[in-house]
């Protein structure tokens, strides 16, 4: 095995114990110092340590980049996951109900019954892609905190207000008029 020069001086009998170790000490106590004293500026240590930095901070800009996309794909998934699991079924609709989807009118065939909570507010129209899913009012809330773009066609629950001056009043307009 290799001995370190201190073993060996030791060995030939050149150093005693006791002086060895205040070699020891003292060199200690020099590497301590040169560790305490600030080194001079070196131009080159300088630009190592601004690129270094440069690049933690690129980092954790990528960092905090990548968990913004997995949030958003995370609040995707729930969202899919929301509309799989409540969507009405609409197979059966016979009645054409529209709506206003991206300054288009769109169309889905819903069931009289279907309808009748469209206008009252009790289920939501949801776009999933290109299809558009009926969903329960609560169900469509919770898509609308995570994105409220999905979420098409959701009427209040409140009744209109009538003033007292409209002449037409006792007319009511019905739920199912088409134009």
């Amino acid at each position: 095995m290799a001995k370190s020069l201190q073993e060996q001086l030791l060995g030939a009998g050149l150093v005693d114990k006791k002086k060895a170790k205040a070699i020891k000490q003292e060199q200690r106590k020099q590497k301590k110092q040169q560790k305490q004293q600030p080194t001079q500026t070196d131009p080159q240590a300088e630009r190592l340590a601004q690129e270094r930095k440069a690049k933690q901070e690129h980092d954790r800009e990528l960092n905090r980049q990548l968990r913004e996309k997995a949030k958003e794909k995370e609040i995707q998934a729930q969202i899919a996951q929301l509309i799989q699991q409540h969507r009405i079924d609409r197979d059966s609709g016979e009645l054409a109900y529209q709506f206003v989807d991206e300054k288009k009118i769109r169309k889905l065939f819903v069931t009289p019954a279907q309808q009748e909570q469209l206008a009252n507010g009790r289920i939501a129209i949801v776009r999933q892609g290109e299809h558009y899913e009926l969903l329960p009012r609560i169900v469509a809330e919770k898509i609308a905190e995570r994105n409220a773009a999905l979420v098409i066609a959701m009427n209040d629950k409140q009744q209109d207000s009538i003033d007292d001056d409209d002449p037409y009043a006792d007319y009511k307009i019905p739920d199912d008029l088409m134009w």
